[in-house]
């Protein structure tokens, strides 16, 4: 199995889930700017969509977007997905909401095309920041039990930091708390990350 991943980039979520799960798998570093591989091959060749995460099987099927990369992880790896979610919508909920309301408002702050969008988005994030940590359930999104939610949660609260975005008391000792784990120092280092 192989992680094509650029350092820093969402793909760190699922770098982090695929060793919370103990999980074995290469990496490829992509240069995305540039569109290659650090083996020269063309990253659009291995993801037509032009961006990472992608998750190559052994078999050489391939998963890209991070739902459903991390939902993929937490099916091979029951304890990364909450304990009391039979059907996965919970999870998948989760994912959604991350996805869709926090990662995406982040490209309005990369790529503002003036202050105001900038300062929109970063309310936004901000504003998603705080109802999750009214939904937190307990160390970690779902109770006290780290999930491939958490991954995600983790790598959006990393931009924010890089980006001086206020974060809320509870997911900043969050995010201390899920930075320690090995899991993720390991995927720091592996990205040269730091």
């Amino acid at each position: 199995m192989k992680l094509y991943f650029s350092p820093g980039a969402c793909s760190l979520a699922d770098h982090i889930a695929l060793h919370e799960a103990d999980m074995k798998f290469d990496r490829v570093r992509v240069d995305l700017k540039n569109k290659v591989t650090e083996t020269g091959q063309k990253f659009d060749e291995i993801n037509p969509k032009s961006y990472v995460p992608v998750l190559e099987m052994d078999d050489g099927r391939r998963l890209t977007e991070n739902i459903a990369i991390l939902a993929w992880i937490a099916k091979q790896q029951p304890a990364l997905a909450p304990a009391d979610d039979k059907d996965g919508t919970q999870l998948l909920e989760m994912l959604a909401f991350i996805s869709t309301e926090i990662h995406k408002q982040f490209a309005r702050v990369f790529k503002a095309s003036s202050d105001a969008e900038g300062a929109s988005g970063r309310e936004k994030i901000g504003a998603r920041f705080a109802l999750i940590e009214k939904m937190m359930k307990g160390e970690y999104l779902f109770g006290n039990s780290m999930s491939v939610a958490d991954a995600y949660l983790f790598t959006m609260l990393t931009w924010a930091r890089t980006l001086g975005i206020d974060i809320p008391a509870k997911l900043q000792a969050f995010y201390e708390r899920v930075r320690a784990r090995p899991a993720v120092k390991l995927a720091f280092e592996h990205e040269g990350l730091e």
